[in-house]
């Protein structure tokens, strides 16, 4: 008992740096581990064939960038553009003085961040139609899409446009008034140009997020010209029977949302040392 006693001690009078060290040792030293068993009991002509073929990777290009590639960026920008004009929208009738403004500006973002994209897609596409007498937003599977994700895209940066306007110093709109400015006139030429250059770093995160979610729009039927880069590669992996299309679109995923999100990092590192 006087062993395990004194090492109990040990360990506890360690400082905290240095626990935290050893708990780094710790999940390093396991983290190999594991990679070692990985190594060494996968089979790796088989995870080869199956998910890193050439063959069927080449048979994918050019038309998986040319259409798959070219709909997601499509997709994606319409949705933001939408979702950007809803956005500012809400964003002024959350700070309105009316309440009748405010009560359904705080409605609709609770309500829109509340539901899956999905669930609104599914309402765009197919409950309207049925609601309202086959009535359909046009522009087929863009129209409808991209209205969908600017409805879910609208009440989340409808609040991180309302954060920015109330980042900006008040002293900003007092000066403002004082020189005779109407108060429209100073929020779209004063405030909201302050606004957004706090808030590039959040719109360009929830343009990521965007093109991510341009992959539910399977769920609305398409056409082989409207597949984004996941229906793309799913429809190329069931013809094939293997994962290879799977890991080319990861790729271009990645090759898409990383310097996305390294342009993030830099902001709120510029924004970080400018306060």
């Amino acid at each position: 008992m006087v062993r395990p006693l004194a090492r109990f001690r040990t360990m506890t009078s360690l400082t905290p740096r240095q626990r935290a060290r050893y708990y780094q040792i710790a999940m390093y030293s396991a983290a190999a581990v594991i990679t070692v068993v990985v190594v060494f009991a996968a089979d790796w002509s088989k995870i080869q064939k199956n998910f890193f073929n050439p063959e069927i990777a080449a048979e994918m290009f050019p038309e998986v960038i040319t259409s798959a590639v070219k709909n997601t960026a499509l997709y994606t920008l319409l949705s933001f553009v939408l979702g950007m004009v809803l956005a500012l929208g809400l964003a002024l009738m959350r700070l309105s003085s009316l309440k009748a403004f405010r009560a359904f500006a705080i409605g609709y973002i609770e309500l829109f961040r509340g539901l899956p994209a999905l669930i609104t897609l599914l309402f765009v596409g197919f409950g309207l139609p049925i609601a309202f007498s086959g009535f359909r937003i046009p522009g087929g599977v863009l129209g409808r899409g991209s209205v969908g994700l600017a409805l879910v895209a609208g009440a989340y940066m409808a609040e991180t446009i309302r954060a920015g306007i109330e980042a900006v110093p008040k002293g900003q709109t007092e000066a403002a008034r004082s020189l005779g400015m109407s108060q429209t006139r100073t929020m779209f030429t004063i405030i909201l140009p302050q606004a957004f250059r706090i808030i590039i770093p959040p719109l360009t995160n929830e343009l990521v997020l965007l093109i991510k979610d341009t992959s539910l729009f399977f769920i609305l039927g398409s056409t082989p010209g409207t597949k984004e880069l996941t229906k793309f590669a799913r429809d190329f992996m069931n013809a094939e029977r293997n994962a290879t299309p799977l890991t080319v679109v990861a790729a271009l995923y990645l090759l898409i949302t990383l310097p996305l999100t390294f342009l993030v990092r830099r902001l709120e590192r510029s924004a970080a040392k400018a306060r």
